[in-house]
Formats: C-alpha cells, structure tokens, sequence
C-alpha cells in the first residue's frame, strides 16, 4: 500500500533547533524559503553573487555563499537545476557536510540514477512538490496547499521520515498530501510526463489545427477555439477539482454526447506501445545515458532549431499580430559551422527530427 500523508503527520517542533539552508534562491527556493519561515522555521540561503541574492536580500533572509550555508546548517534544500547540480554539490557543499545532516532535494533525477553521490553518514530525502514554485507559495498563502512526492534515499540518523514530514509541513504540501515513493519512481514519473504524454498531447494539438485549417477555417478561429482561449487550462482544473469523467458536466449535452459518441474511434490508435518503449528507455537507464553525452547537447540545440521553423510557430506569430497579442522571441540560435561538422555523426537521426518539425 502506498503511504499517503497529510496536516497531521508532521511534527514542526522536532525541526525548532535546526538551521535550514535554502541552496539557490530561484523559483523553487524563493517559495519553499518564504513557506518555511512563515513556518516558524530558522532559514538561511546560500546563494551566488547573482540578481537572486538581491532578491533574497529584500526578502529579509541571510545570505551566505554555498559554502559558508553548508557550514551553518543542519538540513540543507538543493535546488538548483539538475544540469549544474553535481558540480556545485561536489566543490561546495560534499566538503562541508557534517556526519548526520540532512539533504533535500526537489527533483528524483541525480539520486535515481545515480549520478550524485551523497557522504554515506547523513540523510538523504526528496521533497518535491507537483507545482511551479509560484504555485507552492500561492497555494500556501491559500491555505489550501498542493501535492508532492517524497522519498528517503539514506536515513542515518534514524528520524529521517519524523524530520522529512515535519519538513513537507513546514512549506505547505501536507495540507494537500504527500505520497512516499522512491527517488527514482518520482523521475521515471516526471521524465514519462515530459517525454511520452506532452509529445502524444502536442502531436493530436498540431493535428487538429492543420486539420481544420486545411478545411478553410480562419486560422485566428483555430487557435483561440484550440487553445488560445484559456478553455482547456480551465477544463483541466475541473479534472483536478471533480475527476476526470466528472468534470464533463460543466459542459452542455450535446459537447457530452460529442465527445463520448466519437471518443470511441480513438481507442485503437497505437498510442500505447510507444509510451511503453518510452517508459522502458527511461526506466532502463537509456534516456540518462543518452543525455549525459556531449553529442546530445548538439543535436539538442538541433532539434530547438528545427522547432522554431515549424508552421505552426510562423502561423501563431501572424495570428498573435492580427489579434494584437503580444509576441515572445523562442530560441532561433542556429548551431555553428563547427557544430554542424560534429553533428554528421547523426545526420540521418536528425533528418527524422527536421520531418517531424515540417
């Protein structure tokens, strides 16, 4: 059975002798920061000479650098992104932990697969939260909360789940839940999200627009009827509040009947068996592996590219000027000469891409 815990499982008082360091002051660590002093908790940041550590600053917190947080406290958040997180864990925090501390993280990826690897002689826990961190601190000050996965990787001092719970209290995620996993289901959950069902969802999006557009409709229609309107963000919130078959009453009998009438011709697309590969390639290691090397980071520059010359994004920048919407700059940097010449090694791959971008 999977454990679920709510307002009542934590204990604030086991954590009112302890230094809480906030490591890295962005989006996540402004919100859990403000939430947990808000708490009652002791809070420090550590935090680079950067734009966010004027921020904290005006927020009335004390600022160290990484290293001299470390020294100061007893249970350090990382958030920091993933991509520059082993580095900065391994020059300044790793030398100035001390036996028994505690180290949270917000994200499963470094630990579940393995490349971080934290002193054997502290605890090792994962809080994180199912929302932005604007969410995390609205939802607070709301009192209503937001859900989150959590995890302990290394329990040394023995109240790993004690101060791991009181830590969920303390930002506000126990007044909505937390569910127990392991590091590594929360990032093979999150990576699945991101690789297999916002592809599936954007692929059926683009789809339904070419297809009404090359029927004639103007494209300014489609795009507000799609999704331009705010409609479907609104729709999904009802899922969320009511259920997901619940929440098709706040629509009229005949979307109902519409919707159910046709949905059934869409079972038997093959949907299925390319989620399960795709859950395979991450549970397997294979997409970690694949990301890990330089070669990637090229053909990801690649595929951005490719992605900024897609019909759809030419079609929402001219229906954004008629509508007078404002427009956003998307990432047009194309790769190099230099970069090019490396990137035959995978030219017949990224021909897929560049078909797939038309």
């Amino acid at each position: 059975m999977v454990e679920i815990f709510h307002e009542e499982d934590g204990n604030l008082s086991i954590l009112k002798d302890k230094t809480i360091s906030i490591i890295g002051y962005g989006n996540q660590g402004r919100a859990q920061a403000l939430n947990l002093r808000d708490s009652g908790l002791n809070i420090i940041i550590g935090n680079i000479e950067d734009d966010y550590k004027k921020i904290a600053l005006k927020d009335d917190f004390s600022v160290f650098t990484i290293k001299e947080a470390t020294e100061k406290s007893d249970i350090l958040f990382l958030l920091l992104p993933d991509e520059i997180l082993n580095e900065i864990f391994e020059r300044d925090i790793k030398p100035k932990l001390k036996p028994k501390d505690a180290i949270v993280f917000a994200s499963g990826y470094n630990i579940g697969f393995k490349l971080l690897k934290p002193p054997s002689d502290i605890d090792v826990m994962l809080i994180a939260p199912r929302m932005i961190g604007v969410g995390v601190r609205e939802n607070f000050l709301k009192n209503t909360g937001f859900f989150s996965f959590i995890a302990i990787e290394q329990d040394v001092s023995g109240q790993a789940k004690e101060i791991l719970l009181a830590l969920a209290k303390g930002i506000g995620t126990l007044k909505k839940g937390a569910i127990m996993l392991t590091f590594r289901q929360e990032a093979e959950l999150d990576l699945f999200n991101e690789q297999a069902f916002g592809p599936a969802f954007g692929r059926v999006l683009l789809t339904s627009i070419y297809t009404l557009i090359d029927a004639g409709y103007p494209p300014e229609a489609v795009l507000i009827e799609m999704y331009m309107s705010n409609e479907m963000s609104y729709t999904y919130r009802k899922m969320a509040d009511v259920g997901l078959v619940k929440q098709v009453e706040f629509h009229s009998q005949t979307s109902q009947y519409g919707a159910m009438s046709r949905g059934i011709r869409f079972r038997t697309l093959p949907l299925k068996d390319k989620m399960k590969q795709i859950l395979k390639e991450i549970q397997d290691g294979d997409f970690t592996e694949e990301w890990k090397k330089k070669i990637t980071k090229l053909k990801f520059k690649m595929i951005k590219y490719f992605a900024t010359k897609q019909k759809i994004n030419k079609l929402e920048k001219e229906v954004r000027k008629n509508m007078k919407l404002k427009t956003y700059d998307l990432y047009e940097e194309a790769p190099t000469e230099e970069e090019l010449l490396e990137l035959k090694k995978i030219s017949e791959e990224l021909k897929l891409f560049e078909q797939y971008f038309e």
